[in-house]
């Protein structure tokens, strides 16, 4: 016999839930727009700045690593002023930041890309609105994490061909400088519109209660476990930003046109968003640790693949296997967390993991440029990114046992 309604476990799932999380994933979409710029127009950058790949492939990770560690001040600041206000300003602060960096000199990339448009800007966006979004949904987590998650890739579908048409009209300076306004005016309406304080979860048990906080987490003491989580998402982002960093560079060098390039690099974020989804269906069935695991090992084949070619059709085939492999990762740490921690303490302990997720793709692309500049081909990246990608599946693969050891309870909020 069905039980009554009564007896079903309450859930805070409803249609204003989805109608946040698109919003989300329209602003992230329009957010990641600014970084692609330096992905599209890395060599006129560099040429403009004395022809070293080093310093817009630096520029690139300190917007990762600015982002990382804005999140978690800002993440924090959400929590108690509210995640609206924290938008707006983000918004407002990738406008500035851009307009810095189109002003040309090394130092204004950096400083705008870095702190502005990075730490200011979608610092106060990624981490604050994962954690925001995870507070509306207990039943398809997992799915909405994959979806609002997936703005990254939306803005690589986008992005890059336009991108490419308009820094090759008006060059990457003005580019730079058009984007960041209609950041600001997309991002801060969507904000104040639609970003209100989430539901409170229901009263007396079911799926709306987590784990008791200060419980052991894995068997180990709480703070240890998300420090291995934070580590492994380090070391599985390490490989996970240079192809995305480096695509259109990496084409060129074969011969292969700008053009192509950013047309592979939105194919291979195509490729991700869509599988993305897939991998939430499944991090909603089988658990968040257990899909990181697929996840980077799917990274690190397709990460070989780039290795084996440089033909220019087979370049488009494997970049939508990388999009495919690696799409699932960040998203299924995040549920992980909320699966395996306290809902109260999630305010910190996302940003915290993703601060450390950020800072692997700022090491991984800046790393790849440095090796290019010391190397003159991308080759011996590709293969520090691999041995990275299978260090954090040896952490992972711990975890992952250890679940099986000390199983927890998957009822979050």
């Amino acid at each position: 016999m069905a039980p009554r309604a009564e007896e079903q476990p309450r859930s805070v799932e409803s249609r204003a839930s989805w109608l946040v999380a698109w919003s989300v994933l329209a602003i992230m979409a329009v957010a990641y727009g600014g970084p692609l710029i330096i992905v599209v127009a890395l060599k006129p950058i560099a040429a403009d700045l004395g022809d070293a790949r080093a310093v817009p492939s630096l520029a690139s990770s300190v917007a990762f690593l600015g982002a990382g560690a804005g999140g978690v001040l800002m993440g924090w600041i959400a929590g108690r002023v509210g995640v609206r206000r924290v938008a707006l300003f983000g918004a407002a602060m990738i406008a500035a930041g851009l307009a810095l960096a189109s002003l040309g000199a090394a130092w204004q990339l950096l400083v705008g890309y870095g702190v502005l448009a990075g730490f200011f800007g979608v610092g106060s966006l990624f981490a604050p609105l994962l954690t925001y979004v995870t507070l509306w949904f207990d039943r398809r987590r997992g799915t909405a994490l994959a979806l609002v998650s997936s703005g990254q890739y939306v803005a690589g579908t986008i992005w890059p061909a336009l991108l490419e048409r308009l820094i090759a009209a008006f060059g990457w300076q003005r580019t730079m400088l058009l984007f960041g306004l209609f950041a600001a005016a997309v991002i801060a309406p969507l904000a104040a519109i639609v970003l209100r304080p989430p539901p409170i979860p229901p009263s007396g048990g079911g799926i709306a209660h987590g784990p008791r906080s200060g419980a052991k987490v894995l068997g180990m003491p709480p703070n240890l476990t998300l420090a291995l989580f934070a580590i492994a998402s380090f070391l599985c982002c390490v490989p996970m930003a240079m192809p995305a960093a480096h695509l259109v560079a990496f084409c060129t060098d074969l011969g292969i046109s700008a053009t192509r390039g950013a047309a592979m690099l939105s194919v291979l974020l195509l490729a991700a968003f869509m599988a993305r989804q897939f991998w939430g269906w499944v991090a909603d069935r089988i658990g968040g640790l257990s899909t990181v695991f697929l996840g980077s090992s799917a990274q690190a084949v397709s990460m070989a693949l780039f290795l084996s070619t440089q033909d220019e059709a087979l370049l488009f085939a494997v970049s939508a296997i990388y999009g495919l492999g690696f799409s699932g990762i960040i998203p299924s740490y995040v549920l992980a967390v909320r699966e395996l921690f306290p809902a109260s303490e999630a305010a910190w302990r996302i940003p915290s993991m993703l601060f450390l997720s950020l800072s692997g793709m700022a090491f991984g692309a800046w790393f790849a440029g440095a090796l290019y500049d010391h190397y003159g081909y991308y080759a011996p990246a590709f293969a520090a990114g691999i041995v990275a990608n299978l260090a954090n599946l040896v952490i992972v693969g711990f975890l992952v046992a250890r679940r099986g050891l000390h199983r927890p309870r998957f009822a979050t909020a």
